[in-house]
């Protein structure tokens, strides 16, 4: 039996968007477009390139010959790495996925590496720094791999349960201690597999939790290439069942194919619609929006809470599942008393943590914004770099209080 239904009580809401479930053929040759990938490619190597050249005039003149010649070595071979790498999610076959994985790796490698050059750049603008300028050359390059290292040992453990108490007011008793477990920003694809997913799973399933919230970013590829690799998410088990919106990501790798795949699975997909479950004699609804950029790929997706309140009872406790933070703004509006989130990753890794404030209003944790409370996870899996640092992946589990005691 589907994990989502087992043992679940629920009234669906009726609303225009099933129709869009339907799988749509593609005119394009991959759910990843590769003329698309192609553009980004062109646009991102110029810069990548210059940024390869900075690194090479900042730190080789200060190193001996022999390693002059081995770091010029590694920054070229790290300008073919790095594209390569990011196209491999085009292809299939484990040639392509050892790529992903040197490519990926490098990048983070490239990132830490840039940030900690600059930062002894800025350095060596004290004289008194300057005559440390040939060790420091040597050291920046060690530093970030070590960084990359522990990062990566951080990215691939399973992630941490990380327990949150949200309190919402006028909570009914028979709800007090339901139990959500929220995971999100898997990407499951060519360095993250099915291994990871089923340790992943079973942790879930260890909590015992009431419902099971999967909040977007599932996938980073097509059907065909992971179905095997995401299968063990068929047996997510929770009382009220198993909940899934769509993420940017999932909308990048074909997203009907993936919700027909993943509503076979058990995992129920929730566009712009809701749930109503019972528990004990009390009510809660579920609902679920679509990535704000979901319009793009398909007009039908446009995001929107309102709709998928549309219809519903009042004076139950309302949780939407978005997977970008910043559809708390509408949330809110809509009259949502929580939402759960992902897609910032919590920054993943140093100094990415600050830059992406300037992309979502909410990073990691808990938040309130007039009456809704955003959850944000720093996301179960990763995504690119193989590597964590001061963003540790979690898996949550939130209890729902009336707080009283």
């Amino acid at each position: 039996m589907p994990a989502a239904a087992r043992g679940l009580r629920y009234d669906r809401a009726h609303t225009p968007m099933p129709a869009a479930r339907v799988p749509a053929a593609s005119p394009e040759p991959s759910p990843i477009p590769r003329a698309r990938m192609r553009r980004f490619l062109w646009r991102a190597l110029p810069l990548l390139a210059l940024l390869h050249v900075f690194l090479a005039l900042s730190l080789l003149p200060w190193l001996p010959a022999v390693a002059q010649g081995i770091g010029a070595a590694a920054l070229l071979l790290s300008l073919l790495l790095i594209p390569a790498g990011l196209s491999s999610r085009l292809h299939a076959g484990r040639a392509w996925d050892l790529l992903a994985w040197l490519g990926f790796f490098d990048l983070g490698l490239f990132s830490s590496t840039l940030v900690l050059t600059l930062l002894r750049d800025l350095l060596m603008l004290w004289p008194q720094a300057r005559p440390w300028a040939g060790v420091s050359a040597l050291l920046v390059p060690a530093l970030a791999l070590l960084v990359c290292l522990v990062g990566l040992v951080s990215a691939r453990r399973v992630a941490r349960v990380v327990d949150v108490r949200v309190v919402l007011p006028g909570l009914p008793g028979a709800l007090e201690g339901f139990t959500i477990v929220q995971i999100s920003d898997l990407h499951v694809g060519p360095t993250i597999k099915a291994g990871l997913v089923r340790a992943v799973v079973a942790r879930v399933n260890q909590l015992r939790p009431d419902l099971i919230a999967v909040t977007g970013d599932v996938v980073d590829g097509a059907v065909a290439r992971l179905r095997a690799h995401t299968a063990p998410l068929g047996d997510l088990h929770a009382r009220h069942g198993a909940w899934l919106v769509p993420g940017n990501h999932d909308y990048y790798s074909g997203v009907h194919d993936w919700i027909t795949e993943f509503e076979r699975l058990g995992l129920r997909c929730l566009l712009n619609e809701h749930a109503v479950l019972e528990h004990q004699g009390a009510r809660l609804l579920v609902a679920g929006v679509t990535d704000p950029q979901a319009h793009a790929f398909d007009p039908r997706h446009r995001s929107d809470p309102h709709q998928a309140v549309h219809g519903a009872p009042s004076g139950i406790p309302r949780i939407l599942l978005a997977h970008q933070p910043r559809s708390a703004f509408e949330a809110a509006k809509a009259g949502f008393d929580l939402q759960l989130s992902g897609h910032t990753h919590g920054g993943q890794f140093w100094p990415w943590n600050h830059v992406v404030r300037l992309q979502q209003p909410f990073v990691a944790g808990l938040y309130r914004h007039g009456q809704l409370q955003i959850y944000v996870s720093r996301g179960t899996g990763y995504w690119g770099p193989p590597k964590r640092l001061g963003a540790p992946s979690e898996i949550t589990r939130i209890r729902l209080s009336a707080g009283l005691g």
